[in-house]
């Protein structure tokens, strides 16, 4: 699916209320070559309250690596195809948003993007609200149970996803894990290409569903700055 016609460019002093309502209505943002002179971190404060999410930094720079570390998407798939998931859907609390942010881009390198709530609504919320699962691995010891989908408040909902970093802790996790795998098999997702400095992607990480096309032999400078953010200002 083309995603032309959802383009907006704002100012970044102005850019929130438009922001909001632009992510309300599909759960994504592209900002096409937007001040790429300036820094990832300035552009990313001025539109919400980053997070870091590790000590090693509030913005993580993304290379794509034919090996990496273990038990990492690199690592596992390396210049192949990501699968669609949420950011650290294993955390108990996931970022809320993600900023990608093109420093080196290629047209054919792709990201891709699948609407949860439309999986919500063929998976069924009874379904995902019943499903229980767990972190492949324990954090600090210990193993946390989630909900693939759970109400926030009366207006939110937290989808999580992520094939490789949750597994099933139920029966009824069992039958959801299926059927979502069949829906990402057969939908038809939004791409988008980060080409040029600046293109700025912000997504509904509670929301959207997203992965990575293949990276082709000459594409392995590709350069993306990603930030988390709590919330937008």
């Amino acid at each position: 699916m083309d995603h032309s016609g959802s383009i907006a460019i704002f100012a970044v002093c102005s850019m929130t209320p438009f922001l909001k309502n632009d992510l309300a209505a599909r759960g994504y943002v592209l900002l096409p070559a937007h001040a790429p002179k300036m820094d990832t971190i300035t552009i990313a404060t001025e539109i919400g309250e980053a997070i870091t999410p590790w000590e090693r930094g509030l913005i993580q720079t993304l290379v794509p690596r034919a090996s990496a570390t273990p038990n990492t998407y690199s690592g596992t798939y390396g210049l192949g195809s990501f699968p669609f998931h949420t950011d650290l859907a294993h955390w108990r609390q996931p970022p809320r948003f993600l900023l990608l942010r093109c420093i080196t881009g290629y047209v054919d390198v792709q990201t891709l993007l699948i609407d949860g709530h439309a999986l919500a609504e063929s998976v069924t919320t009874n379904l995902l609200g019943r499903a229980v699962v767990k972190p492949r691995r324990p954090q600090s010891g210990a193993i946390s149970l989630f909900r693939l989908w759970e109400a926030i408040d009366n207006d939110n909902y937290r989808l999580r996803w992520d094939g490789m970093f949750l597994k099933p802790a139920s029966k009824v996790a069992e039958i959801a894990d299926h059927c979502i795998r069949t829906y990402l098999a057969d939908a038809q997702p939004v791409s988008i290409a980060l080409t040029r400095p600046g293109d700025t992607l912000l997504i509904d990480n509670w929301r959207m569903l997203h992965a990575r096309s293949p990276i082709a032999l000459g594409q392995e400078n590709r350069k993306i700055e990603r930030i988390y953010l709590e919330r937008l200002h």
